[in-house]
């Protein structure tokens, strides 16, 4: 469990004696002392209760674990398994150059300012439709890949700075004119799944 979610536990549990003990004993809300435990336990500890378990769970929203938990998002997972080098996720996934157990929010983030929580809220908006709205058929981005994302990772790293390929357009790249997506361009590539071989980790 995270240190936010233990203490989000142990301020509930601290709440609940509380108030059970208030609610045995009235008579200890009669003196100052008993009021301001009063006001602690029925007011100050649930604010912070909710605090930390809100701080937890948008944590752990920006793990795989739960970007994948949704039904129409399994085969984007198994889209990390696929067991080909063009397939760029998969590379990333792999090779560890994303952490695994953050690997959707690290590439889907933006690195901009209020970028994790740009991000952040499309997730919710992505609960909402999952649970009460509908599904659409095809599953997109909201707007263009920005070489930017890739950039923050990949610029001046030895292998993209000194590539024979890259060196031409790195300035069109850097001013996102020329997409990283044109010459990287097998994503995800969920409707060609059905016959790939797949990685398993430790096995060659």
């Amino acid at each position: 469990m995270l240190p936010s979610t233990l203490g989000f536990t142990a301020i509930v549990l601290v709440a609940v004696v509380l108030i059970g003990l208030i609610v045995l004993r009235p008579s200890l809300v009669q003196a100052r002392g008993g009021k301001i435990l009063a006001f602690l336990c029925l007011f100050v500890l649930p604010l912070l209760a909710t605090g930390l378990g809100t701080a937890a769970q948008v944590e752990h929203s920006k793990s795989t674990r739960f970007c994948l938990s949704c039904h129409v998002m399994e085969p984007y997972g198994k889209s990390l398994l696929v067991d080909d080098p063009t397939y760029l996720p998969a590379r990333h996934f792999q090779n560890n150059r994303v952490p695994r157990d953050e690997a959707c929010f690290t590439c889907h983030t933006n690195y901009t300012l209020f970028g994790d929580a740009k991000a952040k809220l499309r997730g919710l908006r992505h609960v909402y439709v999952n649970y009460i709205g509908t599904i659409p058929k095809q599953i997109k981005l909201y707007e263009p890949y920005n070489n930017r994302e890739c950039l923050h990772c990949h610029g001046g790293a030895r292998s993209f700075e000194e590539s024979e390929l890259h060196q031409p357009i790195r300035s069109d790249l850097a001013k996102n004119t020329t997409s990283c997506l044109e010459c990287h361009d097998k994503i995800h590539d969920v409707h060609g799944l059905a016959n790939v071989r797949l990685w398993k980790e430790g096995k060659p």
